[in-house]
């Protein structure tokens, strides 16, 4: 815009007040955020809001179910907002309340999946309490097998996203946490196990071991007869933390 100007007794022009320096028009474009430039800026993986009333609690459990299901049914690339908003029944603003993007409702089903998992691995830790050690541990296998049969089609499409989407390392996060609840069991069970084994890498070996084996069996071999894994697994543990018979 041409700058405007007025005449003075001296014949000179000057510029009218109020018009900011050439150094203060740069100092402004230098403070333009990075967004606003068209540089592509990292979405946010967390929901927008956490429901505190019964009927928002309702509505975000409906998009959640409908995510998941759509999910299962189109996959990731073919999954979009609007149409997880259509099949949950709620309007796309309803949607974007709580999760700003595709990517938010992803984490918010793997955060829902590893509270089930906590659930499961919990009642299965307090069952196996009070078994026999041998006992106790099969009942453990069997929580394993359990948590990746449950939802095992999502189980599938979300172990398969998460390492392309920039969301929370919530598969560590499980294991390390079923690693401690393992271990405290163990130690109560310390008398009873092969002597020398070292309490702070087995809960890491049993963990891993066990959930590769179930995962793929689940996931990759569905038609696994689930008792004979159990019974095969359990064996597999059972000689590894034992005592070895004389």
């Amino acid at each position: 815009m041409p700058s405007i100007t007025k005449r003075v007794p001296s014949g000179r022009t000057s510029k009218a007040p109020g018009k900011p320096t050439d150094k203060r028009s740069a100092k402004a474009k230098q403070s333009t955020p990075k967004a606003a430039t068209g540089r592509r800026v990292a979405l946010p993986n967390a929901a927008r809001k956490r429901p505190r009333q019964a009927r928002a609690r309702a509505t975000v459990d409906a998009i959640l179910e409908a995510a998941a299901r759509v999910l299962v049914e189109e996959g990731y690339e073919g999954a979009n907002t609007n149409r997880i908003a259509e099949v949950a029944g709620v309007s796309i603003g309803s949607l974007y309340q709580y999760f700003p993007n595709k990517q938010a409702l992803v984490s918010a089903l793997v955060e829902r999946h590893v509270r089930h998992i906590m659930d499961l691995l919990g009642s299965g830790l307090m069952t196996a309490a009070s078994l026999p050690l041998p006992e106790g541990i099969r009942r453990l296998v069997q929580v394993m097998l359990d948590v990746h049969r449950l939802e095992p089609e999502l189980h599938r499409v979300l172990a398969e996203q998460l390492p392309r989407i920039s969301t929370p390392d919530h598969h560590r996060q499980t294991n390390t946490t079923a690693q401690a609840m393992i271990k405290g069991y163990l130690e109560q069970r310390r008398a009873e196990l092969r002597p020398g084994l070292d309490l702070e890498t087995v809960p890491f070996i049993l963990v891993h071991s066990v959930e590769a084996v179930t995962h793929a069996a689940v996931i990759e071999q569905p038609e696994t007869d689930p008792e004979r894994l159990v019974d095969e697994v359990t064996a597999m543990i059972v000689a590894y933390m034992l005592p070895h018979p004389h």
